[in-house]
């Protein structure tokens, strides 16, 4: 069998904190408003995917947790097909006797996701970024990826970077500057912490492509929302983020959630993805800041009804004691948090009783404890490739 060539690469999930919702060109994947985004880290949460070429694969084919999926996906296309492009672009530019042949051969990808697919965690933002740094990685294709990510899936352009990331939505027809850049590192903030709540890990039961596309639509709410309101929230979360303002910050991502929640209402006929939990997640972290006078805790929720929670680090503990106590886990249940470790301290009974509600049994399934992290990267150990010497996935369902 002649050399075949493999690349392994890792990628992020990332989360919106001024929200991208509604295209203004389906197929380029162009969106109506600029938005912006926290990668988390890799550690907790990432897509991982394989890229192998060889002169006897007879075609492309994906394999996608375990299962083969079809790679005539038009957003699948789109990005194997830019990357082709480039890379035989870059060979007739380089004019060096750099093997071409290369091009021509068919590829095989294997991806898995550390974390539920479809569960409102972003993974096609991950797993588009992912495959599109690989795929570059195998033609040897250098330089402003972000753009074919989104073609895959919007949000994937944000994954291709760490930290704290803005998706400008550009104003040309070709798509050619409505890219990702980073506002800043993953470093710049090392005191800010992440605790996604995992209320539900089942599908969404509106994608967020069709949703997107009744709310445009649909929705004079969406319509103003782009046009006056998320222009001048990216000016000032930039901003916040820059300062480190947690406050400023923390304020803008719940009312950007909020806001992006209403347009899903105000769409026609409407669209629910917060449910009983993620309401009674929204009122705890208002009675908690209200508790304290400040800002210390902030929400945003997602196309689901997952919670993602913003704090700094040494409040951590114990908003993770006020979750274990109004949405008491099962018991003998596997583990609460997963993630970085968190310190177990006792809660005041004043602060249970100046948040006063109802406590909700088995409402949060477990806690993802992360941070902001890096964007992809490759990874060098041969023994971590999901596909075998021979080319075919080492594991499938």
């Amino acid at each position: 069998m002649d050399k075949m060539q493999v690349v392994t690469c890792t990628a992020p999930v990332n989360i919106a904190v001024i929200k991208y919702w509604g295209k203004r060109n389906e197929e380029l994947i162009l969106p109506i408003n600029s938005s912006l985004s926290v990668t988390l880290h890799q550690d907790q949460l990432k897509t991982t995917t394989t890229v192998a070429t060889s002169r006897s694969f007879q075609e492309d084919r994906i394999w996608l947790n375990g299962k083969e999926e079809n790679i005539s996906h038009p957003r699948l296309q789109s990005c194997l097909r830019e990357i082709r492009r480039l890379a035989r672009k870059r060979r007739s530019d380089d004019d060096s006797e750099v093997d071409s042949s290369g091009l021509s051969h068919k590829v095989h990808i294997c991806s898995v996701n550390n974390f539920p697919t479809a569960a409102g965690l972003a993974s096609s933002a991950a797993g588009f970024a992912c495959l599109v740094y690989t795929l570059a990685r195998v033609f040897g294709v250098e330089g402003e990826l972000s753009g074919i990510a989104r073609q895959g899936s919007g949000s994937a352009c944000r994954s291709m970077y760490g930290g704290f990331v803005q998706w400008l939505m550009g104003h040309q027809s070709d798509g050619k500057d409505s890219l990702a850049q980073q506002v800043e590192p993953e470093t710049h903030w090392p005191e800010l912490r992440i605790l996604v709540l995992v209320a539900s890990a089942e599908r969404k039961p509106v994608g967020s492509t069709s949703g997107m596309q009744t709310s445009v639509q649909t929705s004079c709410l969406l319509k103003h929302r782009a046009e006056s309101v998320v222009p001048g929230r990216m000016v000032e979360m930039i901003e916040a983020v820059h300062r480190k303002d947690f406050s400023a910050f923390a304020d803008l991502t719940m009312r950007d959630s909020n806001q992006f929640h209403a347009t899903c209402l105000d769409t026609y006929p409407p669209i629910f993805y917060l449910n009983s939990v993620s309401h009674q997640v929204i009122n705890v972290v208002h009675r908690y800041n209200k508790h304290y006078g400040e800002t210390r805790v902030a929400y945003t929720f997602d196309a689901g009804p997952n919670a993602v929670i913003f704090t700094l680090q040494q409040h951590i503990p114990e908003f993770v004691q006020v979750v274990r106590h109004f949405f008491p886990p099962e018991i003998n249940g596997g583990q609460f948090i997963k993630g970085l470790p968190v310190n177990q301290v006792a809660l005041c009974e004043e602060l249970k009783q100046a948040i006063g509600l109802e406590p909700i049994a088995k409402g949060i399934s477990y806690i993802i404890s992360t941070k902001a992290g890096p964007g992809p990267c490759v990874v060098k150990d041969p023994t971590q490739h999901l596909l075998g010497s021979d080319g075919w996935p080492k594991n499938t369902v």
